[in-house]
């Protein structure tokens, strides 16, 4: 079996051109070259801001870039036929395709209707702190630029929990709607803020059957039309675990595909909340290990004060690997984003060696990693800020790394607070594979550590040329490898 690695293709501050599509389907067999064996793409759907928006705040799940809505035809990204085109070349390239999926909440209404409603406390939403008045709401989604083509389902009012704002008052607040289905919020894990059901924009209600079952149509409409292989979802710790339990055990009866799945629940710092969604939705899909996201960002910026010993401590992939989705940096936690959280440079090919060359985890590449990214964006203090992320240059090493030699036994030597390895002793499937990777915080380090006697007499270099010279093997398969100051080293057969 060969090492699979997943690459999130974009981030936040893509360009607004309509380019992506036609990105993925040029890069798609270079990609593959590179190591990279699945994509995750963002959403399809047109969102509420149009041609400006990423996704996130979707309008319409039928419109893939096809209807004139919210001023424009094509999305951020591209056109439906661009999707779909650059899904067909990424498969054909031997790349899964990811799917991002945003099904908690609508944004953009066609149209307000008077609802009922109850104000609640936003720090607490189990507080309700009136009694039930009327609103305007906007819950109304009849879609007219796409005239009924793919569906008919009209959403309203029944078909949501809460809003932020009455249109007849101008006032912005957190409504709970009354409708038949509920007088409250649905019973969500995160009890962040009382009950976090609601997030944001006109919030979808699972408990009404019929949404239920128009989401289930729009993924079958949706896997036919771009035949992706599996999805990511969103916000997932916002919405009811049932309802992603029925989602996906019909996406994966209808389709007879496994269709690998991973959802947002993000805890960083809170992994028995993270564990208890796995047994939630009976470990129907992984989840991305924010908890290990959280201490690569705290290593790189604590430098030689963080203990590297306890790296991996408290993370997913230290407690459930198998279901572990391993990241360095994300569109959300990206400079100047909602859940920034970033990872400093100096840090960050420490970070990918920790995610790509161990053998637990499914890593995922960001999209700024491997292209850079530059952008003006608004910080917390209100004033513009210009952000560069550079490209991580020894990222294609550490992925032809991954690919060919980071396999076998692994041994273990987290034993220092500033400098710690671990050695893949190779397998038989992969010539010339095995690695002793060594990696620093602070003064330069070295550590003996074995690879085993299969390697006796061997010389092992420095793939990423941080340390010149060469090591060899011991007769007993041990040897001394070193590293540089504040840096890593990943050793293999010359």
């Amino acid at each position: 079996m060969e090492n699979h690695t997943m690459l999130q293709y974009f981030e936040w501050y893509y360009p607004k051109d309509g380019s992506l599509w036609k990105k993925v389907k040029d890069d798609a067999s270079r990609l593959k070259a590179m190591g990279i064996d699945a994509v995750w793409l963002p959403p399809a759907h047109k969102g509420m801001e149009g041609e400006s928006s990423t996704g996130y705040d979707s309008y319409d799940l039928y419109d893939l870039g096809e209807f004139d809505q919210k001023g424009s035809i094509r999305t951020k990204y591209g056109t439906k036929q661009d999707y779909i085109d650059a899904v067909h070349a990424a498969r054909e390239a031997g790349i899964q395709v990811y799917s991002d999926i945003v099904l908690n909440h609508l944004g953009g209404a066609d149209d307000h209707e008077p609802v009922t409603v109850r104000k609640v406390n936003p720090d607490n939403r189990n507080e309700f702190i009136s009694e039930p008045f009327e609103i305007d709401a906007y819950t109304v989604f009849n879609y007219p630029g796409r005239e009924g083509k793919y569906s008919q389902f009209k959403w309203d009012f029944q078909c949501f929990t809460g809003v932020d704002y009455d249109a007849r008052t101008e006032e912005s607040a957190v409504y709970s709607i009354q409708n038949e289905y509920g007088s409250g919020w649905e019973n969500v894990l995160d009890t962040e803020n009382g009950n976090y059901d609601y997030l944001m924009l006109t919030d979808i209600d699972f408990r009404n059957p019929h949404v239920r079952e128009e989401l289930k149509k729009w993924g079958e409409w949706f896997y036919h039309t771009a035949e992706m292989d599996g999805f990511r979802l969103d916000a997932i710790k916002h919405m009811p675990a049932e309802f992603f339990n029925e989602w996906l055990d019909h996406m994966r009866s209808v389709t007879g595909k496994e269709l690998f799945t991973v959802g947002e629940y993000w805890s960083p710092g809170d992994l028995q909340s993270m564990l208890d969604y796995i047994n939630a939705t009976g470990r129907r899909m992984s989840l991305f290990d924010a908890c290990l996201q959280a201490n690569f960002s705290r290593a790189s910026k604590e430098g030689e004060n963080f203990d590297l010993t306890t790296i991996l401590q408290g993370t997913l992939v230290e407690a459930l690997p198998e279901l572990a989705v391993t990241l360095v940096e994300n569109h959300d936690t990206q400079p100047l984003q909602s859940l920034e959280q970033t990872v400093e440079p100096w840090f960050r090919a420490h970070a990918y060696a920790v995610i790509l060359l161990r053998e637990a985890g499914y890593p995922c590449v960001f999209y700024s990693d491997v292209y850079g990214s530059s952008y003006t964006d608004k910080g917390t203090d209100g004033f513009d800020h210009e952000v560069t992320m550079e490209p991580l240059p020894q990222l294609e090493v550490l992925l032809n790394l991954r690919k060919d030699k980071a396999y076998g036994e692994q041994r273990d030597y987290l034993d220092h607070p500033s400098c710690i390895g671990w050695t893949r002793s190779g397998d038989d499937g992969h010539q010339n594979s095995g690695i002793a990777v060594i990696l620093s915080n602070g003064s330069a380090g070295t550590k003996r550590m074995e690879v085993g006697v299969h390697f006796a007499g061997s010389v092992f270099r420095d793939y990423l040329s941080h340390h010149q010279g060469e090591v060899t093997i011991g007769e007993d398969g041990w040897a001394e490898f070193y590293c540089e100051a504040g840096s890593v080293s990943v050793w293999a057969k010359a």
